[in-house]
């Protein structure tokens, strides 16, 4: 099980997402959490400046950016649109 520590930046855009949408990033994060489902949450790595992050989908628009801090621990970053998170400052 992997373990789980937000970034200010990834709760101050969370808290401006419509509820429902709000729901939908907590049940992919549970889902997150068991790397068995890794696969069909997309889970892929970022290149570029962010090329020490991984990104994993929670719906069509918004995806969530993380870095492994150990293999069974991460810190959530950011969530954003796809053209957000190209240009998320590390």
């Amino acid at each position: 099980m992997i373990s789980i520590e937000y970034a200010p930046k990834f709760l101050k855009k969370f808290k401006k997402l419509e509820f429902s949408v709000q729901e939908e990033v907590r049940e992919k994060i549970n889902l997150f959490k068991d790397r068995s489902n890794h696969q069909k949450l997309r889970v892929h790595k970022l290149h570029g400046n962010l090329a020490n992050c991984w990104a994993f989908y929670v719906n069509y628009q918004k995806r969530i950016v993380f870095e492994y801090l150990t293999d069974n621990h991460v810190a959530v970053l950011s969530i954003d649109d796809h053209d957000g998170y190209k240009r998320l400052r590390r």
